[in-house]
Formats: structure tokens, C-alpha cells, sequence
């Protein structure tokens, strides 16, 4: 019996502190092994979300190796090849990306940005929850596509029409 495929899944955003953080725990949990995400940001903070980092901790992710990092540590001969790259922000959409080894799938999942939300500590909290939510069902359904049984055309239109803003974002 062979061993299932791990896919490598890179999350970028600017900053790399909210959405690409958040994608990545919630992939790594619910992925149960058949996934490792990553994140990193094509300017990154240095740090952490701190409304972010405690929803991270309220819903049990762990957050000890998280940390707001450069898309180029992904880009170099070391870096483990993606098999995935999504983009969670508008802005790094737009950018020049590094060209990422094995030429992975590519998507865009556009989500607001919890860093720029304003208001009490509770409505920043809230909204932040809110776009958790959204990452969550995003991510739901991309760990539950037949991957290994589609061929790459099929899938990349698949995390396309994934891509297109919900009701909710629209």
C-alpha cells in the first residue's frame, strides 16, 4: 500500500500577520495530514495579528511556530515545492510573485483584511471571527476535492470558480 501525497500549500498576503496566517493553521488542522500549509507575505509585519493570534489560541490551533515571514524564503533551492499557492489579499494578487519551484496550481481567494478593521476591541474581534469563518468554508471545500483523481485542467478551473467573492464578500 503506497503512502498518500502530502500537497505543499503557500498562503501569501501583504503583511502576512491575519488572512495567510489564519489560512495556513486552519489548513494544517483540517487537512489532517494530507496537506502542510505555509504562509508568508510579500512585505511582511514581523509579527502576528494580535486579534488573530488569540482567535488562533480560543480555537485550539497551535501558535508557537507561527511567525509573519518573506515569500522568499519559499522561492529559494531549500524551500519545500508547493503544490498549491493561493493569494488571500487583494494587493498580493496584483504583485510580481517570486517564480515558485514545480510551477504549482494558483488561485486568488480574496477575504478582508482583520489588520485594517477599526472599532471596539470586541467589533474588531468579531469581524476578525468573521473572516475566520469564511477562510474555514473556503478551505473545507478545497480539502475535500477528489485532487488526486482530477486532472490539472479540471482543478485549476475548480479553485478558480473557489475564488470568485461569496454573497458575503461581495
Amino acid at each position: 500500500m503506497s503512502e498518500e501525497k502530502v500537497y505543499n500549500v503557500l498562503f501569501l498576503c501583504t503583511g502576512n500577520s491575519a488572512r495567510s496566517v489564519m489560512a495556513e493553521s486552519i489548513l494544517n488542522r483540517a487537512g489532517q495530514g494530507r496537506f502542510q500549509a505555509y504562509s508568508a507575505g510579500s512585505f511582511p509585519t514581523g509579527q502576528i495579528n494580535p486579534y488573530v493570534r488569540d482567535l488562533l489560541q480560543r480555537f485550539n490551533h497551535p501558535t508557537e511556530g507561527l511567525r509573519s515571514k518573506s515569500w522568499d524564503e519559499f522561492a529559494g533551492p531549500d524551500a519545500p515545492e508547493m503544490d498549491f499557492v493561493f493569494t488571500v489579499c487583494d494587493q498580493a494578487a496584483g504583485e510580481v510573485c517570486p517564480i515558485w519551484p514545480g510551477r504549482p496550481m494558483s488561485a486568488h481567494w480574496p477575504f478582508a483584511d482583520p489588520a485594517k478593521f477599526e472599532g471596539s476591541d470586541a467589533e474588531i474581534a468579531a469581524a476578525t471571527a468573521e473572516v475566520y469563518g469564511q477562510i474555514e468554508r473556503r478551505v473545507s471545500i478545497f480539502v475535500n476535492l477528489p485532487i488526486a483523481s482530477l486532472d490539472k485542467l479540471s482543478l485549476q478551473r475548480r479553485l478558480d470558480e473557489m475564488g470568485e467573492p461569496t454573497r458575503q464578500q461581495a
